[in-house]
């Protein structure tokens, strides 16, 4: 490629990682208000906010398939300009369960963008993939941060309060996204996404205890993560700390950023050591009792400081598969394990708000994702830490969530 088409690449890598979270984190801040306008349950809310952990899930190992079939940027293309619209869409429209069929259809649109990323890296970037990889990781983080954090304090003013306009606004990067990559479609020659050479090896062994080990623990972070945007803003209302809760999500988001360019240096010294995951869990669950238990400043401490962890312990779980499977069988576990991760975030929120409404007390709904430190402590000593060789590409950086 050209100078200017390697730039612009670069440019669509950042942004198309962006569009995988910006749309989806537009709603824990405008929590809330989704229960006085629709007269949503906390059941109701842990639903909504389980659909896009659950198509996630789903379209894991399909996802990859899309991508062989079609085309890595065909798949992009299509999954922003699905994903936007019907990100838009959840604005425009008044039924709960419309709602709901819109946010199913934009967490669709990200779910077969994710495997399409890493494609585009190697084809765009066959020399640096671990910065094409970091890059693009970079654009989500980024991505979800900014549409929690600005929300709340910029967003909802100058829109007159109206959360409907929130999503649309937010969804409008993802559509100027799919503009710019159906401009590039058109106007640089693309290389098709080629089968995997593994042939029908492209189906997760499911009668490996090994891979439920690290779909566990992948849903141990994912579940922690995703519960957390979810309920901390009916959490802090209910407790009488409102005023904290564009501070506590802009925290428990940004956080991410120093934990996951900190492992960009260390990954490969922490990765793969039964310690490191113990550790990771130890501080999560003392992140969690520092957001429930404790008041005020400390609370947004906590949050940064959980959001940190999360994002530590989300690279060493991706990294798992790649340490612990052979080379041929790296593609495949990766896919299991992101299918089982994300049911598990799709399982704990709902939990979390059904045990809120039937306790009619605002801690049970963070009793669930104080039980995944615990479990993830147990799989620490369970899984069998007996290293691959890794693949010849082995410079790539594990795909994130």
């Amino acid at each position: 490629m050209t100078r200017p088409q390697t730039f612009a690449s670069i440019a669509l890598l950042w942004l198309a990682g962006a569009s995988l979270r910006i749309t989806v984190l537009a709603v824990p801040p405008i929590v809330p208000l989704l229960h006085v306008d629709l007269h949503l349950s906390e059941t109701a809310i842990g639903v909504l906010s389980s659909l896009p952990p659950l198509l996630f899930a789903a379209a894991a190992v399909p996802g990859s398939l899309f991508v062989a079939r079609l085309g890595a940027m065909p798949t992009l293309v299509t999954g922003l300009f699905v994903s936007g619209l019907a990100g838009a869409a959840r604005g425009a429209l008044l039924d709960v369960w419309v709602l709901y069929g819109t946010t199913i259809a934009m967490s669709l649109g990200v779910a077969i963008m994710q495997p399409a990323l890493p494609q585009l890296v190697r084809y765009w970037l066959p020399k640096r993939v671990g910065f094409g990889t970091a890059l693009y990781t970079n654009g989500m983080l980024v991505g979800e941060t900014m549409s929690v954090a600005l929300t709340i304090p910029l967003v909802l003013p100058a829109l007159g309060g109206s959360w409907r306009w929130n999503l649309v606004l937010w969804s409008l990067p993802v559509l100027a996204t799919a503009v710019l990559a159906t401009g590039m479609l058109r106007s640089t020659p693309m290389k098709r996404a080629t089968a995997s050479p593994m042939g029908q090896r492209w189906w997760p062994d499911w009668t490996n205890p090994q891979l439920w080990k690290l779909g566990l623990m992948l849903g141990s972070v994912n579940s922690v993560y995703f519960a957390s945007n979810a309920f901390l803003p009916d959490y802090l209302t209910q407790t009488g700390q409102a005023e904290l809760i564009s501070a506590t999500l802009t925290a428990i988001n940004l956080g991410q950023v120093p934990g996951s360019l900190a492992m960009l240096g260390l990954a490969g010294r922490l990765a793969g050591h039964r310690t490191t995951y113990v550790t990771t869990a130890i501080l999560t669950f003392a992140g969690l009792l520092g957001m429930t238990l404790l008041t005020g400043p400390w609370v947004v401490v906590s949050a940064a400081f959980v959001g940190m962890i999360t994002a530590v312990a989300l690279v060493l779980a991706f990294a798992l598969p790649i340490l612990l499977s052979a080379p041929d069988d790296v593609h495949r576990t990766s896919a299991g394990m992101i299918a089982i991760g994300y049911s598990c975030a799709m399982i704990t929120p709902t939990l979390g708000g059904f045990l809120w409404d039937a306790s009619g007390i605002p801690f049970a709904a963070f009793a669930p994702m104080m039980l995944w430190p615990i479990v993830t402590i147990g799989l620490a000593q369970m899984i069998a830490f007996h290293p691959k060789p890794s693949p010849t590409s082995a410079e790539s950086t594990p795909t994130p969530r």
